[in-house]
């Protein structure tokens, strides 16, 4: 496979990734019901699911392993933390202010994790200054 061409679906797949989370996670706050239509709760995981697919394959194309490689891991670490964060934002669990936060925090790590990949280094753009 070309090595472009699912780093650009890859790319494709993050902003996907990323305007759902804002989209769902505004809409949630807003009290939308759309939020927990079928579609709204199935379409993520078929999203992030290709995301996730894409991201080992590239790291199968370029033979590196994850957790020897200091900004592959940083990104896994921040992976983890985007989800963990997107759980918060999206359950009526929570309280509205915690769930506001979950989502801005949520917006911020993914931009890091962009960094990270852009810079190749584990502080991404905290790398730059």
């Amino acid at each position: 496979m070309d090595y472009l061409a699912i780093r650009s679906f890859h790319e494709s797949a993050v902003a996907l990734s990323v305007t759902g989370l804002a989209a769902r996670a505004g809409a949630g706050l807003a009290g939308a019901p759309w939020v927990r239509a079928r579609w709204a709760r199935t379409l993520p995981h078929v999203v992030d699911t290709a995301l996730l697919v894409s991201a080992v394959m590239l790291v199968t194309m370029l033979g590196a392993n994850p957790f020897a490689t200091p900004w592959l891991l940083a990104k896994l670490c921040g992976l983890v933390a985007y989800i963990g964060l997107g759980v918060v934002a999206l359950r009526p669990g929570f309280t509205r202010g915690t769930r506001a936060a979950a989502a801005v925090a949520a917006l911020l790590v993914v931009g890091w994790i962009v960094s990270v990949a852009f810079t190749k280094s584990p502080l991404g753009v905290f790398s730059l200054l």
